[in-house]
């Protein structure tokens, strides 16, 4: 049985590969090196806390697809919630999504939702499965030796995060951006890929319709095929 010591090394975990997962996302679409979160260091609470959430409320629910949709409306009301607290407490946006298709305040958006549903569908039926056996083998001793270092860690950073806002907040450069990330031409792979697929696609319309009109224009009906067919045998 996993003990309040298993469960923070599952958050510290899973906080750092939400952080790996956020950070490759804004470096690959701002094309420059991006350290997302709300700490100076390499983790995101908010994913630690969601993927503990979601474990101990859907950790029991055998149907992939009502896990999906459960887990996309945990983890949004969490992540709106969190968006909340931090403007309340900061006075700034920690992430931003307005102009993303299907958000709510900026706050959450469908594309979130949609990714926190697989990650969660991911992580309660193959990753958390291998995780908890592994850290569950290990010496009780070195388990709380890790905790132990974690906590002096993260409580180093917060402290850090709190006395040096002024600094932290030219961090959050990339969540300025977020909003331009889905308009037409806009920074992002997003948006500069919205563009090319909206030019693709009014191609593929402008070439269908001309591409009907030519084939209407010279087409022959078949009683005129057989007409011209027995002309030609005749002769």
């Amino acid at each position: 049985m996993n003990s309040i010591y298993h469960y923070f090394l599952f958050f510290v975990l899973y906080s750092f590969l939400g952080w790996l997962y956020e950070s490759s996302f804004y470096t690959i679409q701002h094309h420059r090196l991006v350290n997302s979160g709300f700490l100076k260091g390499c983790i995101c609470p908010i994913y630690g806390a969601g993927a503990l959430l979601s474990l101990m409320l859907l950790g029991e629910i055998q149907n992939t697809f009502l896990l999906f949709v459960t887990a996309m409306l945990v983890c949004c009301t969490l992540e709106y919630f969190v968006s909340w607290l931090l403007e309340e407490m900061f006075g700034t946006r920690w992430w931003d999504y307005t102009n993303w298709p299907l958000n709510i305040n900026g706050r959450v958006c469908i594309y979130g939702a949609l990714a926190f549903g697989v990650l969660i569908v991911m992580l309660i039926k193959y990753i958390h499965p291998f995780v908890s056996v592994f850290v569950s083998r290990m010496d009780m001793r070195t388990v709380q030796t890790l905790c132990a270092l974690f906590s002096v860690l993260i409580l180093a950073d917060m402290i850090y995060t709190v006395r040096h806002t002024e600094a932290f907040f030219a961090k959050l450069w990339f969540v300025r951006e977020q909003p331009k990330l889905f308009e037409d031409g806009g920074p992002g792979l997003l948006g500069r890929n919205k563009t090319i697929i909206a030019d693709k696609i009014s191609s593929i319309r402008s070439f269908g319709l001309n591409e009907i009109s030519v084939l209407r224009s010279i087409s022959i009906q078949p009683q005129e095929i057989i007409r011209r067919l027995k002309d030609h045998f005749r002769r």
